[in-house]
């Protein structure tokens, strides 16, 4: 709507109390920028908690003397207050008092809505108390009737009680990104020549050396070069237990240190920091347009002209009746109220921020709100293989031995030859020693054969790993008992290497780019839940076909070049299908746009994320049918509250404008307020309670150990 400002103190955004770090931090950046998004939709725009509650309890209090003097109550109850000199005007003074101080909030809002040509619900609001009281000052002092005053009262005092409950709920579900500016320490401590020297967080710059004690927060994204602990990442990740860290290794700013000193060096500060892109992505998201909210904006903005309509209608409607002038108004001032799309904005809004967070909190993070109601609707969800599916690293997937040589001591013997070689598959073989607790052999006279393998001695007995090439050069064949294995894993395009004891093969080792152990939960969950799986990659057909095959896919594209990814994704949509292709690399960037929701799985690039409408910040498959779940979950909760908002109104406004009145049935302006105030606590409660069931939905799959992003 429209920055329509009140009083001064009361132009100010529900956090501007948060405090943020020195300097200009990315947080700082991040929550101006939701301020600034807040600012631009909200219509509470220079509105605050604090000015509807104080604006509340003063009314209140002032209604108090406003009710017990009003003699229609006090005829109804059969009794009266006693006669005091001030008992005519009293109720015109604190009327115009509520009015001026507890409604004037409406009326200015009600002015920049008009100036903006967008009438809307403080417009209505607005032009039911500006006539209840216009009339009620007038049968003070010149006509004849009873006034509206205690109606007036009343209806102020629950429209600012409604706002207050609206603005508080809103605030609770923006709190996320307030909070992601307190994650960040003031200061960090700055390794020097002679120690540490404590500076500002903005003082630091790439390649700094900064000392994180135990109990302290990252000051800023980083490698660890000294050190060892496990981090809490939560903040980030939602992973509920520290990850542990070692030189290499990836540290985020606000991460807290849980053990053990580490030194870091600084790999990005400021809105370069991985806390940085997550507020902008809270952010981004509160300003993204839901195409829910675009239908509730539509129907409170048509609502607004048929309430006018409406109490066009009625006056004219009851001035022909018996009726005195008093009904009439009565009538109209009732269907105004009642016709308050109070309910209606707040819909909408509140189920948007609250799972928008929510997601943000377990580390799905919503960019685009549209595409957090498009999954709901998916049909096909497509995953790159590579660091998606699987782990973008080599991995011993098979061992087979012959003889009388068991896999342990194979393992052990495999690993001792290639323990001090930087080969990727040497790493692998190693990583799968060290992850079985297998320690490795003591290997003499190691020697390395120039594109055929390794060489080595345990004991007296002289060893060689290598591939094909390596059996042809020493001439010898592997043991028909490891022929089926062996023609397995090379079907499957597996790398296969040999371990060779004198001139005998004992064992053979596959090696492949390892599947996630939560890629196969993910599938079966999505296939439960009617979303078919596909599978798009660059490798050759045998290896995705092994890879469809050991995940229960239903389709896969193999062998396609980075710029025809996004071709595969039209090519599904063209069958009717609506598509989420899931992705970490620069070439998905095309596919991620063309699909119609672009997830980017894990630590990802720039480019992916930029193309995602939703960022996974797990390497975990299962975060994908977890926004399916949330975005079910929520587009419920919209169904209903729209229902409950649009059918309140149906019901009550043919009550307002007096349909049962000649069955004695009258609708008082009060009670139409007090029901249109019922209905935006019903409304507000039921977004309340996404909270607990969303929870409950991404929560529902059992938690693996967290796995470092790749760097």
């Amino acid at each position: 709507m429209v920055d329509v400002t009140g009083d001064e103190g009361e132009n100010m955004d529900p956090h501007a109390g948060h405090s943020m770090t020195a300097g200009p931090s990315a947080e700082t950046h991040a929550a101006h920028a939701a301020a600034g998004t807040a600012g631009r939709h909200d219509r509470h725009a220079g509105h605050s908690v604090e000015m509807f509650r104080n604006r509340f309890w003063v009314s209140l209090v002032l209604t108090i003397p406003v009710i017990l003097y009003a003699e229609m109550l006090w005829d109804w109850a059969g009794l009266d207050m006693p006669d005091l000199p001030a008992r005519k005007v009293a109720p015109f003074l604190l009327g115009t008092a509520i009015f001026l101080y507890g409604g004037s909030v409406f009326v200015r809002s009600a002015v920049g809505e008009l100036r903006a040509r967008l009438p809307g619900m403080m417009t209505l609001v607005a032009l039911g108390i500006t006539t209840a009281y216009g009339y009620s000052a007038a049968t003070t002092f010149a006509l004849e009737g009873e006034g509206f005053y205690w109606e007036l009262a009343t209806l102020v005092d629950v429209m600012l009680l409604g706002h207050w409950i609206e603005m508080r709920s809103i605030g609770r579900a923006r709190g996320a990104l307030a909070e992601l500016a307190k994650l960040l320490p003031d200061t960090a401590e700055q390794v020097t020549d002679d120690g540490t020297l404590e500076v500002p967080i903005d003082r630091l710059s790439e390649g700094d050396i900064v000392l994180v004690r135990p109990g302290a927060r990252v000051p800023a994204d980083g490698e660890v070069v000294e050190g060892s602990s496990h981090v809490d990442e939560s903040m980030l990740t939602g992973e509920s237990r520290p990850v542990p860290k070692e030189p290499g290794d990836e540290v985020a700013a606000g991460a807290v240190n849980s053990e053990g000193s580490l030194r870091v060096r600084v790999t990005r500060t400021g809105d370069a920091t991985a806390l940085a892109g997550i507020g902008r992505l809270v952010a981004e998201a509160e300003a993204s347009k839901s195409r829910a909210q675009a239908i509730a904006d539509r129907a409170a903005n048509v609502l607004t002209y048929v309430a006018v309509a409406a109490g066009v209608a009625t006056a004219l409607a009851w001035s022909f009746s018996d009726r005195g002038s008093d009904f009439v108004i009565e009538r109209v001032v009732t269907v105004i109220v009642i016709a308050c799309p109070h309910a209606l904005g707040l819909a909408i809004p509140l189920v948007v921020s609250i799972s928008t967070n929510l997601a943000a909190r377990e580390g799905l993070l919503i960019r685009n709100r549209l595409a957090l109601e498009q999954a709901r609707e998916l049909d096909v969800v497509v995953f790159d293989k590579t660091g998606t599916l699987t782990r973008g690293e080599l991995g011993v997937v098979g061992i087979a031995t012959s003889g009388d040589r068991s896999e342990t001591e194979a393992l052990s013997l495999v690993a001792g030859l290639e323990r001090d070689s930087e080969h990727p598959l040497a790493k692998a073989i190693v990583a799968e020693a060290g992850r079985k607790g297998i320690e490795a052999a003591r290997i003499s006279e190691f020697e390395a054969l120039s594109g055929r393998g390794v060489l080595g001695r345990a004991g007296r007995t002289e060893l060689h790993l290598g591939g094909p090439r390596m059996l042809e050069a020493l001439g010898v064949r592997e043991p028909e008992e490891l022929g089926p294995r062996i023609e397995e894993w090379a079907d499957d395009g597996k790398t296969v290497v040999f371990l060779i004891e004198g001139k005998n093969v004992t064992a053979a080792l596959a090696l492949a780019d390892s599947i996630r152990d939560e890629s196969r939960d993910a599938v079966r969950s999505l296939r439960e839940m009617g979303v078919s799986v596909a599978m798009i990659t660059g490798d050759s057909e045998a290896v995705a076909a092994w890879v469809a095959r050991e995940l229960g896919i239903d389709e896969f594209f193999a062998q396609v070049l980075p710029e025809h990814k996004a071709a595969r994704v039209k090519e599904l949509q063209a069958r009717g299908s609506r598509v989420a292709m899931v992705g970490d690399g620069v070439n998905d960037a095309p596919a991620l746009a063309q699909a119609d929701v672009g997830i980017a799985i894990g630590a990802g690039t720039d480019v992916a994320i930029e193309a995602a409408d939703v960022i996974l910040v797990r390497d975990d498959p299962r975060d994908v049918v977890r926004v399916i779940r949330l975005s079910r979950t929520s587009y419920r909760k919209m169904v209903q509250n729209l229902a409950w908002a649009t059918g309140y109104n149906v019901v009550a406004l043919p009550l307002a404008a007096g349909v049962l009145a000649p069955a004695g049935v009258v609708l008082a302006p009060a009670l139409g307020a007090l029901l249109m105030a019922l209905s935006t606590v019903v409304v507000a409660l039921n977004a309340q309670l996404l909270r607990r069931e969303g929870r409950s939905q991404l929560s529902s799959e059992p938690r693996l150990e967290f796995s470092n992003s790749r760097t």
